[in-house]
């Protein structure tokens, strides 16, 4: 990475500038703005005018052209990676066009019977990071990425995102994997791994205050459909459903 930049990671992380930046930074503001730093100004010249021409006129430029965007983001029909200009120079950009008003989330649900049933107990398991448990708080986990957690949460959007891995993060489940296990906050099956798994789906909202104080939950959910029926491991490691 060049000296003095800052690099965004792929996934939502930030890398921190070195501890020399503001050296340059002041050396690019002059000396009145960073005045308050314990660093010695190098000798500064007034700019030309020209430069200060050119500033000045970008400036108002963007300030005019900023104007159509701005009333597009405080509109309640937003349009989003949008242009407003042949130019290009200013727009409305995101990650998500939209986002989505309910929340789903899937859970992934183990049991001790081979051949579970209706009245077959379900235990599970539990995220570091995406909503489980109802009694469970929302933690606080940035600057980290939880990558499980967060693929969990697209899965949950459509089954396209998880197609190439939420059947094998069964399998590693199922085969009791360690590795993966520690991905997780909790393993309702310490002793020895279940004899069959399956992902259901919930609804989730926030408690509101009155029920957070009746029965002390974060979320309120409702099941409304099984994404994935009960299925369990082979001795040859497939997957077969129950």
């Amino acid at each position: 990475m060049p000296q003095g930049s800052v690099a965004i990671a792929p996934h939502g992380t930030c890398t921190v500038a070195p501890p020399y930046v503001p050296v340059r930074a002041r050396s690019a503001l002059g000396g009145g703005w960073l005045a308050w730093l314990p660093l010695e100004a190098p000798p500064l010249s007034d700019p030309p005018t020209w430069f200060v021409a050119v500033v000045l006129v970008t400036t108002a430029v963007v300030l005019v052209l900023s104007w159509q965007p701005v009333r597009n983001m405080m509109s309640r029909s937003q349009r989003m990676n949008a242009r407003f200009n042949p130019l290009h120079l200013v727009g409305t950009y995101g990650a998500f066009g939209s986002i989505t008003r309910q929340r789903d989330e899937l859970a992934i649900e183990g049991t001790t019977e081979a051949d579970p049933d209706p009245d077959s107990e379900w235990r599970e398991y539990g995220f570091r990071g995406k909503p489980g448990d109802p009694r469970q708080r929302p933690p606080q986990v940035a600057p980290y990425h939880l990558r499980l957690d967060w693929l969990m949460w697209f899965a949950a959007l459509s089954s396209a995102y998880s197609q190439r891995w939420l059947l094998e993060l069964l399998r590693r489940l199922l085969a009791g994997d360690r590795q993966v296990l520690r991905l997780l906050r909790s393993n309702p099956f310490p002793d020895a791994p279940p004899a069959a798994v399956r992902v259901v789906r919930y609804r989730y909202r926030f408690t509101t205050r009155q029920e957070r104080r009746e029965t002390g939950h974060w979320w309120r959910r409702q099941r409304t459909t099984t994404e994935v029926p009960p299925v369990a491991l082979t001795d040859a490691g497939d997957l077969v459903q129950c």
